[in-house]
């Protein structure tokens, strides 16, 4: 057999109870044996644990690393909304691109190989943000799958001319739509006018949706019910539901179930979340962390993802999913292997379910995209914060990462 290069000694995710050799041909997997007889270039990973790379389904590169730009007291998400509405009025093509960029690079160090980000467009900043992140959705294409996903963050229905942008940024070579019904008087009105656009140009949709601690409204319904109405069952995301956190266990396995039956996936955002909710409070603060593990144990498509990098929703952030993962299990209190596990594959595989990937996985045939952790598991790599060791896209390394050596006396 004649390969390009062999990992050998791999523990491939959701497999890792023994070892194996990953063959490599031509950007792809060409061959997955428990030893590979093969004259190849190869490396020995030592039993380490092998990723198809992390997937970030719902970060904003447009707006991260805006501290000093914003001065913010509150802590509330009106705060940060109006915060960066002031400091997007001073956004441009290169002060974008050079902000996205240092976090898009973050991202690809700590193992992120597919991404969607959302991009702000309305009539006072245009297309200025798309403009930019197209730029680095080619730039950068060699080491991650950049999709955009552009979306009103200050509505949609009470901001007159903003459709009339989102238009235009799909028109432009947007991948995704998306919707912050919350921002509307109206909300049912905008979540209905973002269908529309999404059967216009035959894209996806992700909300961010029912943000708060009242359930006694939930937007999710509506949007459940239109998922099925317009056949984008499958298609459909929404990120925060921080509602479902003020729920009891039962009511939340009844939506549960109807997100389910609908196919709207579900990513939470424990960062940003645990930060701006609950501000209100003086003591017992609400986490205010959708129970993703839940929904997932009962059918729903989960995701766990970074939302904000270093600015006044999120005044924090290193762009590592492997910490965001950590970060749940905690907030979530879990503890078993299994659970654990579970965190893992909610920034891995049940990510990549989200997001429809169909070249996803360490399979033969598909894209030569790997990541290897410092760890043997999916369990260890959550409970240690496993680093990254290396990366490779379509075969080719983009990522090396030597592991800390201790030099000991003599």
């Amino acid at each position: 057999m004649s390969l390009d290069h062999i990992f050998r000694n791999a523990r491939i995710a959701g497999r890792e109870a023994e070892t194996c050799d990953i063959g490599i041909k031509d950007g792809r997997f060409a061959a997955i044996e428990v030893t590979l007889e093969a004259d190849a270039p190869s490396e020995d990973l030592g039993g380490r644990l092998v990723v198809p790379g992390f997937c970030e389904t719902h970060i904003h590169l447009d707006k991260s690393c805006l501290l000093g730009r914003c001065q913010c007291e509150k802590g509330t998400l009106d705060e940060a909304i109006a915060a960066v509405a002031a400091a997007k009025k001073g956004f441009t093509v290169d002060d974008v691109r050079a902000r996205a960029t240092r976090t898009l690079e973050k991202a690809i160090v700590q193992g992120t190989q597919r991404m969607r980000t959302h991009v702000e467009v309305d009539p006072r900043i245009g297309l200025t943000s798309l403009t930019a992140l197209l730029e680095l959705k080619q730039a950068y294409s060699w080491a991650i799958d950049l999709r955009l996903c552009v979306f009103p963050q200050e509505g949609l229905l009470d901001d007159p001319g903003c459709e009339d942008v989102m238009v235009a940024a799909l028109e432009s070579g947007a991948d995704v739509v998306g919707g912050a019904p919350y921002m509307d008087k109206d909300s049912h009105g905008q979540i209905a006018r973002i269908f529309a656009l999404a059967k216009r140009f035959d894209v996806d949709i992700d909300f961010h949706l029912d943000f708060g601690l009242d359930p006694s409204h939930l937007d999710l319904f509506e949007v459940c019910r239109l998922a099925e109405a317009t056949g984008w069952s499958g298609r459909v995301a929404i990120g925060h539901v921080t509602k479902l956190s003020a729920v009891p266990e039962p009511r939340l396995l009844e939506l549960g179930r109807r997100l389910a039956e609908a196919g709207v996936a579900v990513t939470a955002l424990p960062s940003t979340d645990l930060f701006l909710i609950g501000r209100e409070f003086d003591h017992n603060v609400p986490r205010g962390v959708a129970l993703a593990h839940k929904l997932k144990e009962i059918g729903v498509i989960t995701s766990l993802s970074t939302n904000n990098v270093l600015n006044p929703f999120t005044p924090f952030g290193d762009c590592s999913t492997v910490r965001i993962a950590n970060l749940y299990a905690n907030i979530a209190q879990i503890g078993a292997p299994a659970g654990m596990a579970d965190c893992l594959d909610m920034v891995s595989t049940s990510s990549a379910r989200l997001m429809n990937l169909k070249d996803y996985g360490i399979e033969v045939g598909k894209p030569a995209d790997l990541v290897v952790l410092e760890c043997e598991s999916r369990p260890q790599a959550v409970a240690e914060l496993a680093p990254v060791l290396l990366a490779v896209k379509a075969g080719r390394r983009t990522v090396t990462r030597p592991a800390p050596t201790l030099h000991a006396p003599a």
